[in-house]
């Protein structure tokens, strides 16, 4: 039990001294004379009395403690861990190649819509990339702008920026990550979908990336969208952060990759400090069982000094 007004509890003198007063007085007594009759000491009534009296004081304590804000700390509560999830999509021309019913971009674009369904309460980013890099939707927990995204980055749409052109995947993880940096809170994962390899991974460059993104504590997933194995740096890059890479050959086997994704991210918990709030109850009740006690006692239990 605490209390936000503690200088408000130095009131809790007057009734204090109040009480006292009441049960030590010895004025207000009345002789009568009964001549050769015998009377009862009257202790138990004098007493009664003296209770009844002892009443609004109580009261007084209850209003006292209520102007002096009781608090109470509940129990610490448990809240799903956040996971910061950067969508990094492969949007060049090889992208628009058939796959099931569409174009790779289609279905990646569809299977990334039904995976926020998966993880609600996370926070989800959208950057799209060729040579250059656009980071399209910023991290947020509102995949309103996701459902909207498809049709404006569509690699078949007349006059696609030719800076999207190509595929720089070392550049676009790099930017991800810079944008994962940014998020003091939560887990940080990006998720990869490309249908091809890339020259700025060659060399060293493709094990200097994975060590940057291990050190920041940056999960990669990886998504080979096309025909044929999967270049051998990104492989390298998802092990060494603790992701995997796919090869989905349908737009089932696309689906089901997100799944397995989601299944392996699991979700953690996260323990909350536990919150102060008013106390005001049970020293309402107690108020008003003072109160109601104090309005019955006055038709009886009173002093009269007659």
């Amino acid at each position: 039990m605490s209390f936000s007004h503690y200088p408000v509890l130095f009131l809790t003198v007057i009734p204090f001294l109040l009480l006292i007063w009441i049960w030590r007085r010895r004025d207000g007594g009345l002789v009568l004379p009964f001549d050769h009759g015998q009377q009862r000491s009257g202790v138990w009534v004098g007493a009664s009395v003296q209770f009844a009296e002892s009443l609004p004081p109580l009261i007084l304590f209850v209003v006292i403690f209520i102007l002096a804000g009781p608090q109470k700390t509940g129990e610490p509560k448990t809240r799903r861990a956040m996971t910061n999830i950067e969508f990094c999509i492969d949007v060049s021309g090889s992208m628009t190649a058939s796959f099931g019913e569409g174009t790779r971009y289609d279905a990646s674009m569809q299977a990334i819509n039904e995976f926020l369904d998966f993880r609600k309460g996370d926070a989800f980013g959208l950057t799209f990339f060729g040579v250059g890099v656009l980071h399209w939707v910023p991290l947020t927990t509102d995949v309103s702008a996701f459902r909207c995204a498809p049709p404006f980055m569509n690699p078949k749409n007349p006059g696609h920026p030719s800076w999207l052109g190509g595929t720089m995947i070392g550049k676009a993880l790099l930017e991800c990550r810079k944008v994962l940096n940014s998020r003091e809170e939560g887990d940080r994962m990006i998720v990869l979908i490309s249908d091809g390899s890339s020259f700025d991974l060659s060399g060293d460059a493709g094990a200097e990336i994975a060590s940057k993104l291990k050190q920041d504590g940056i999960t990669v997933y990886a998504v080979h969208i096309a025909s044929g194995n999967p270049p051998t740096p990104i492989i390298e890059i998802t092990s060494r952060t603790g992701g995997e890479i796919f090869t989905p050959g349908d737009q089932a086997g696309l689906e089901s990759v997100f799944r397995r994704i989601d299944e392996m991210q699991e979700t953690r918990l996260e323990k909350v400090a536990a919150e102060t709030t008013d106390n005001f109850v049970p020293f309402s009740i107690a108020g008003l069982s003072l109160l109601g006690l104090s309005t019955l006692s006055l038709f009886g239990l009173r002093y009269t000094p007659w």
